[in-house]
This record gives structure tokens, sequence and C-alpha cells, in this order.
């Protein structure tokens, strides 16, 4: 039996489901499966419903759907091509165009605008020469300071009231394979006094450019 972590397949997790319901602790199951314990912990660590009317059970169908969508919205690491590098300097300067829109908008493709923030904060505090080209692409930031991480507690920054998690989007929407799928984001205007609604369909990458007098929902929908 090997002692590291191993992805579960659907016919595992379906196991798994049975096993927990003929009153199985995870010690025997994992023996059953013949995978370490902590792969069957953490699996219903991560997918045992807390809300709803599976709440605290295990279903394996939801448990595939789950680890599925954590797959695609995951952050893949891609390494900045000089190309990509110079569109986004262009784009920063000339353009004046935020981490946000460049990661939608451009040719810089499969980066995350997170991503983007920390390459150019990167390149703040590098000092080899391959670097120096970039060092003050910070200072065109709109935000003129470093952000603050999602993992601080004291951030509050998208906070929406009874918003709908992501995880109940549709799954046919990741698969960018229909029209009319939209992403929606905001580009502001100097002391907030106007808005741009920036609306990108997700199969075509058509984009459509709003001029809002402000940013309210009353506005936008």
């Amino acid at each position: 039996m090997s002692k590291n972590y191993n992805q579960l397949s659907f016919g595992q997790r379906y196991q798994i489901e049975s096993l927990l319901k003929a009153g199985m602790n995870q010690k025997m199951i994992a023996h059953q499966l013949e995978v370490h314990p902590s792969t069957i912990s953490r699996e219903l660590k991560r997918n045992i419903a807390k809300r709803g009317r599976t709440s605290g059970n295990y279903v394996a169908s939801n448990a595939q759907r789950k680890t599925t969508l954590r797959h695609t919205e995951k952050a893949k690491h891609t390494v900045f091509t000089e190309s990509m590098k110079q569109t986004i300097q262009k784009h920063l300067l000339l353009d004046r165009w935020s981490p946000e829109l460049i990661s939608k908008c451009s040719k810089v493709e499969m980066v995350s605008h997170e991503r983007i923030y920390q390459w150019i904060w990167q390149c703040k505090h590098t000092n080899t020469k391959d670097v120096k080209p970039y060092r003050n692409l910070y200072q065109f930031l709109r935000h003129g300071r470093r952000r603050r991480k999602r993992g601080n507690r004291k951030d509050t920054r998208g906070i929406i009231p009874n918003r709908v998690p992501i995880a109940q989007r549709p799954l046919i929407v990741n698969k960018r394979s229909r029209l009319g799928d939209y992403e929606l984001d905001f580009m502001m205007g100097k002391d907030h006094k106007g808005a741009l609604l920036v609306m990108i369909d997700r199969a075509t990458l058509h984009t459509r450019l709003r001029k809002l007098p402000k940013r309210t929902s009353s506005i936008v929908f």
C-alpha cells in the first residue's frame, strides 16, 4: 500500500459511498481499496456535503463533480515568454489596461490576472538584467500599491452579499462549447466616478464594452 496521496477514480468513489453505507470506517475502506488511509480521509473531508438534502453524507457523483470542477479551475503554472512580457508591458504602459483586462482580452492566453500581478511585483524586487525593462511596471497599476494576498483574513474585496457560489454554475459552462455564457468585469474610472462593463463570451472570446455612469446592479442588469 502506497503512503502517497492517490487520485481516486469515479468507480472508487462509488465503492467508498457503498462501503460507508455498509458501516465500514476509513481504515477498513482504505484497506479494501488498497490506498493509504490519508487518501480516504482527504476525500471525505473535501467532498462530504455540508448543506442541502445530502448534508453530512458522501455522494460519489457529487464528489466526482466537485473534484472535476476544482481541477478545471485550478491555477496552472505558466512560464512567461519574452513575447508575453512585452505584450503585458504594452497594454499596461500604452493602453493602460488592468491585469484583469489583459488576461481576458489580449494574446496572453492561459494566464490569470493574479499571475500577472505576481510577475509584476517579482520584477520590482529583482535586479537581474533580463528583468530591468519591466521593473517599473508596478507604477502603472491602478492600485498604486501591492495588493493584499487573498489569504489575508482582513481582506474583504469582492465579498458580495447573498452571492451564488461558482460551484453551482452549470458544468456545461466550463466546457466553453456554447454561445451566450458571458464573464463580466469592470474597469473603474478615476475616483470611481464611472465604470466600463467588459463582457466576454467564454466560447468565442467575443468582447463587448458598455460605458456605465456608476457600478450598480440596477444599471448592469
